[in-house]
C-alpha cells in the first residue's frame, strides 16, 4: 500500500453529529522559510467543556487530508478521547481543504500556495490555543499518523506546553525511503494519471472511490506530502534525536505497529526509549491502519495513559 493512500484512507466517510465547523483568523501568517501565508485560517471544533482551573484540554491534530470532522469520530464517551472528561479541541490542519490551503486561497490559490512544514502546522495551532481560546497549557496532544508527526513536534517545540503527549503510528522523522515513496508519489500526483484512475474507477463501478479521488484536492495532498518529506523534529537541535528528547518535559506515549507499511516505527521507538516513554505495540495485522483494527487495545491504553 501507498504511504499516501494509507493516510487517507484512515478518515472515515462520514462524520454524523460533529460540532459546528469554527475558523480562527490568524491575518498573514509568516512560516520559518520566510514566506507567509496570507490570511490564514485555520478550522476546529471543540467538544466537551473546559474545567474550572481549565487542566483538563486536549488538543487532537489531524492525519493527512483529515478533517476535524472526520476527528470527531474518535471523541466521545466510550471512544478514543471522553469529551464527557476532557475539553477537547479537534484542529484542521494547514493544507487539508478546511484552513488555508492551495484550495481554498483566495490570494495565493493552487501552485503559488508557499510551502509550509509540520513545525508552521503547530504554530498555527499554538496561535489558535493562546490567542483564540485563551489557553496556556494543555493535558494532552494527541494525534494519528500525520497528527503523530505532530504531536511529536509540539513535545519539542513548546515542551513545556503540555503535561502527556500521545502518538500514535507517527514518528518523529520521516525516513529517507519514506522520503523518496512521497516524492515519488508527488510526481504521480501532479501527471495525468490520477485522473486516469478516477475515471478508471468510476467505469469500474467502484463509484466512491472514484469520488474520495475527486473531492482530493491535488495541490492540497501534495503540499501536505511536502511538509511530511521534509520533517525531522532533530533539525533544529543539529540534527541530534537525543538533543530533540532532551528537551521534552511532557509523558509521552508511542503506539506503534509492528507490520506498518507506511511509517517506520524505529525511530518512534527511539524516542520514546530517549525519554522513558510508555510504548504500546498493535500487532500490526492492518499493518498502518492497526489503530483501526485494534481499538480496543488502543482505547485501553490512551485511557490508562491519560487517566
Amino acid at each position: 500500500m501507498h504511504p499516501a493512500k494509507a493516510f487517507v484512507l484512515v478518515t472515515p466517510l462520514w462524520i454524523a453529529c460533529a460540532p459546528e465547523q469554527r475558523m480562527a483568523s490568524l491575518g498573514d501568517f509568516p512560516l520559518e522559510n520566510g514566506q507567509s501565508i496570507r490570511d490564514c485560517r485555520v478550522g476546529y471544533r471543540t467538544f466537551g467543556k473546559l474545567n474550572a482551573s481549565k487542566s483538563n484540554a486536549v488538543l487532537v491534530t489531524p492525519w493527512t487530508m483529515g478533517r476535524s470532522r472526520d476527528l470527531s469520530g474518535q471523541i466521545g464517551p466510550g471512544k478514543l478521547l471522553d469529551s464527557s472528561r476532557y475539553y477537547i479541541v479537534a484542529v484542521d490542519a494547514l493544507g487539508n481543504g478546511v484552513s488555508s490551503s492551495p484550495s481554498n486561497s483566495s490570494q495565493q490559490p493552487g501552485k503559488d500556495f508557499p510551502t509550509f512544514s509540520v513545525r508552521d502546522i503547530v504554530e498555527t495551532q499554538h496561535r489558535l490555543l493562546t490567542g483564540v481560546l485563551h489557553l496556556s497549557h494543555l493535558k494532552a496532544v494527541v494525534g494519528t499518523s500525520f497528527g503523530g508527526m505532530q504531536a511529536f513536534q509540539w513535545i519539542t517545540a513548546y515542551p513545556e506546553f503540555m503535561d502527556q503527549a500521545i502518538s500514535i503510528v507517527g514518528s518523529p522523522r520521516t525516513s529517507p525511503d519514506e522520503q523518496r515513496q512521497w516524492r515519488s508519489w508527488a510526481e504521480e500526483e501532479r501527471s495525468e494519471t490520477r485522473w486516469k484512475r478516477t475515471a478508471q474507477a468510476v467505469m469500474q463501478g467502484k463509484l466512491r472511490e472514484g469520488l474520495r479521488q475527486l473531492t482530493l484536492d491535488v495541490n492540497d495532498h501534495v503540499a501536505q506530502a511536502q511538509a511530511i518529506i521534509a520533517f525531522d523534529v532533530s533539525t533544529p537541535f543539529g540534527g541530534s534525536l537525543e538533543r530533540a528528547a532532551a528537551a521534552v518535559r511532557a509523558k509521552v506515549l508511542v503506539v506503534v505497529s509492528e507490520a506498518d507499511e507506511v511509517v517506520n516505527p524505529l525511530a518512534a521507538l527511539e524516542f520514546a526509549r530517549l525519554v522513558d516513554g510508555q510504548v504500546l505495540r498493535l500487532d500490526g495485522r492492518c499493518g498502518h491502519l492497526a489503530p483501526s483494527c485494534e481499538s480496543a487495545a488502543l482505547g485501553r491504553a490512551v485511557s490508562l495513559f491519560l487517566e
